[in-house]
């Protein structure tokens, strides 16, 4: 008995997505990769997009040298924004090779062959693809997780022997950006050129990404839970990275911008984090526990973090206002906080600093953090329906490349027709 094999394209998103790492992005870091537009096999741009951000990046970190003086505190702010937006881009196009790399594993490719003769059913055959890319995910969170205690280490030789030196933060910099510069150049030496479908003609580099988004957006009818979930996502993605920077002020309130002692924190919160990556992949495999699952139990410490600094508005006896809880928040629940793919903020940012300027509390913002967070984890526990979600996706995708999709005009043609050359 054979069966029809699972699309082979990439699916929309129809759960949680695997328990991973990310660092902080902006609201450019939406926007920038929109514009390069992805195609259903490999964005069309990726080799030169990835390796121009790379480049600007780099370049960024070293521009820190010239900040010597107090009275360039503006080049100082341009330079924390350019190093930002264009860090969370390159993490949005290694990030997007997971799905891949899961679907084409060797594990990945004998459970197909046992799907379609019949050997195991679609649940286990969804179960394992599943756990599948949670192990990608992992690895890569593990191998980040790593690599940033041993960057750190870095930043300890100079911070420790020179720290009576003014320029010793520029140093520091400098060295660490010159690890990356070292060990991320490989990529674009030895990657091999895999190139997409051509430009559909009429459209640009610009545009594309933008009518490929809308003409998704109109689907929703066809994947309700792939909306709900994304909607949903961004949200506690937006509060979640919103609230990393509000504990990072409160932090830097109390050790005045130390570079030395943020050092430490950062080494603390590198090692729970790689703990607990393992300890709940270990725990997800031994009783294959679905990707949602995990998903909820992470949230449910996740949120725990801006209540610990709203409970700071009505005593200072904790609550982000002591040396020791930012010492103890990463073996606590920092760790499982590291666990949470942390996207692009756009509503938080905004919110939160209305709400300080308006007070002068910094603790005045985490109420709000709280209930962006709470409300938009209960949507997923309870609005996203991961099987049917699935089963939607699977007939949306077979869908499109059997050509059934109404082509409502001519964007949406010129644009479906660069997903079908794939």
């Amino acid at each position: 008995m054979s069966r029809n094999p699972p699309p082979q394209n990439p699916e929309p998103l129809t759960e949680p997505e695997p328990i991973s790492l990310d660092k902080r992005g902006r609201l450019l870091d939406s926007t920038i990769p929109v514009a390069a537009a992805p195609s259903s096999d490999e964005p069309i741009v990726t080799r030169r997009e990835l390796w121009s951000y790379y480049l600007y990046y780099n370049g960024d970190n070293f521009a820190s040298m010239s900040l010597t003086s107090p009275d360039r505190w503006g080049a100082a702010m341009a330079l924390y924004m350019i190093g930002f937006i264009t860090y969370g881009a390159t993490l949005v196009f290694y990030a997007a090779l997971f799905p891949r790399l899961a679907r084409n594993t060797p594990h990945a490719r004998k459970l197909r062959d046992k799907y379609e003769n019949g050997g195991i059913s679609a649940d286990e055959y969804e179960t394992e693809e599943s756990l599948e890319k949670n192990r990608i995910s992992n690895i890569s969170t593990t191998h980040s997780n790593i690599g940033y205690i041993f960057t750190l280490a870095l930043n300890l030789s100079l911070l420790l022997p020179l720290e009576s030196n003014p320029k010793v933060n520029n140093y520091t910099i400098v060295l660490t950006n010159g690890y990356w510069v070292l060990t991320g150049i490989w990529w674009f030496i030895f990657q091999q050129p895999r190139p997409g479908p051509p430009m559909p003609k009429g459209e640009s580099y610009l545009t594309v990404g933008w009518k490929q988004i809308w003409i998704a957006v109109k689907q929703y009818k066809k994947l309700p839970y792939t909306f709900i979930y994304l909607v949903a996502f961004f949200l506690l993605a937006d509060g979640l990275n919103t609230t990393g920077t509000l504990v990072s002020i409160c932090q830097n309130d109390h050790f005045h911008f130390s570079f030395l002692q943020n050092t430490y924190l950062g080494l603390a919160q590198a090692f729970t984090s790689t703990a607990s990556t393992l300890g709940f992949w270990y725990i997800q495999k031994y009783w294959k526990i679905p990707t949602k699952k995990m998903f909820v139990v992470t949230n449910v410490v996740t949120v725990m973090i801006p209540l610990w600094g709203m409970i700071g508005i009505w005593t200072t006896k904790f609550g982000f206002h002591n040396v020791w809880e930012f010492w103890c928040a990463p073996i606590s629940f920092f760790g499982l906080f590291g666990l949470s793919n942390r996207a692009s903020s756009m509503i938080g940012p905004n919110v939160i600093q209305a709400i300080i300027q308006n007070t002068g509390d910094n603790w005045k913002g985490f109420p709000f953090l709280f209930a962006l967070c709470v409300c938009a984890s209960i949507v997923i526990w309870v609005g996203v329906d991961v099987p049917k979600g699935r089963r939607a996706a699977v007939r949306w995708a077979e869908e499109q490349r059997a050509g059934a999709v109404v082509v409502d005009d001519k964007d949406t043609e010129s644009v479906g027709s660069a997903s079908k050359v794939a």
